[in-house]
């Protein structure tokens, strides 16, 4: 499937603000089943864009505003080639042991509600995989995914789990944070998802977990759609919870976006915009 993103940032600064660093990670990286036909970003201020990667290996873009202005734009737009690997996750530029993805976070915290949940899973022993599909399948049913800014703050684990709601980042907590409590190495993901037909819009930003099964290696698991990665998922940062994986790190004031990720083969759609006071 060939992909179309166009995802566009605004931030408002202070008034006459003079100078002020940004790191941005808005580009993904090649893996099987995920190959980048093109990629470009662009900002509305003149300043130079300074590739790096994180400690994750994630791509990364930094630079520095010189103003005065009030307001800073970054636009991500291009095509990915996608197909369909049933949800494991192959090809990845693995920095670190699986065993990592078993520290928890301040949004993962294993709380006695999360700890609850997660020992209420119950499955035969010994089967990772058959573990991990049962905490997706039982956490789809306990927190109704809502709409949120795509850039906003989600809910911890905890907050997520005692509200019974919470957007797809929330939900990515609540997944990691059970899946390391049991000792399954979990990590959050942020990307795009493409609609899967016409009633579905123009597809969203999106934040999900990968779980390590040692026989397979990386799986994806969307709880918020109860189900694994398909070709209209596309990867684009890894990281242990959803501070980690944030399209745009600054000290600006609110922010509004514009995500758009559709079919490539058909007439791209005005984005919709999301925004956080």
């Amino acid at each position: 499937m060939r992909i179309r993103i166009l995802h566009e940032i605004t931030q408002r600064l202070e008034p006459g603000t003079r100078n002020m660093a940004v790191t941005v990670r808005l580009t993904p990286r090649a893996h099987e089943g995920q190959y980048i036909l093109r990629w470009t970003l662009d900002l509305n201020s003149d300043c130079r864009l300074t590739p790096q990667e994180d400690a994750f290996g994630n791509l990364c873009h930094t630079f520095s505003v010189d103003g005065p202005t009030d307001r800073l734009t970054v636009t991500a737009e291009g095509e990915v080639e996608t197909q369909d690997t049933t949800g494991i996750v192959r090809g990845t530029g693995e920095r670190f042991p699986p065993s990592l993805f078993l520290r928890q976070t301040d949004l993962t915290e294993p709380t006695p509600a999360v700890v609850t949940f997660a020992e209420s899973v119950k499955v035969p022993p010994g089967d990772a995989l058959a573990h991990l599909h049962a905490i997706m399948v039982a956490l789809h049913e306990r927190v109704e995914e809502q709409d949120g800014p795509a850039m906003g703050d989600p809910l911890s684990a905890d907050a997520a789990l005692k509200a019974g709601k919470a957007c797809s980042a929330g939900i990515a907590h609540v997944f990691s944070a059970a899946a390391r409590h049991l000792r399954l190495p979990a990590r959050h993901i942020s990307g795009y998802l493409a609609p899967e037909d016409a009633e579905d819009g123009q597809g969203k930003l999106r934040h999900w977990a990968e779980a390590h099964v040692p026989s397979m290696g990386w799986i994806s698991f969307d709880p918020g759609r109860n189900l694994c990665g398909t070709e209209h998922y596309v990867r684009l940062a890894v990281g242990l919870d959803a501070v980690g994986v944030a399209a745009m790190r600054s000290t600006g004031l609110d922010l509004e976006e514009r995500v758009s990720a559709c079919d490539g083969r058909a007439p791209q759609k005005q984005a919709q915009a999301q925004s956080q006071n």
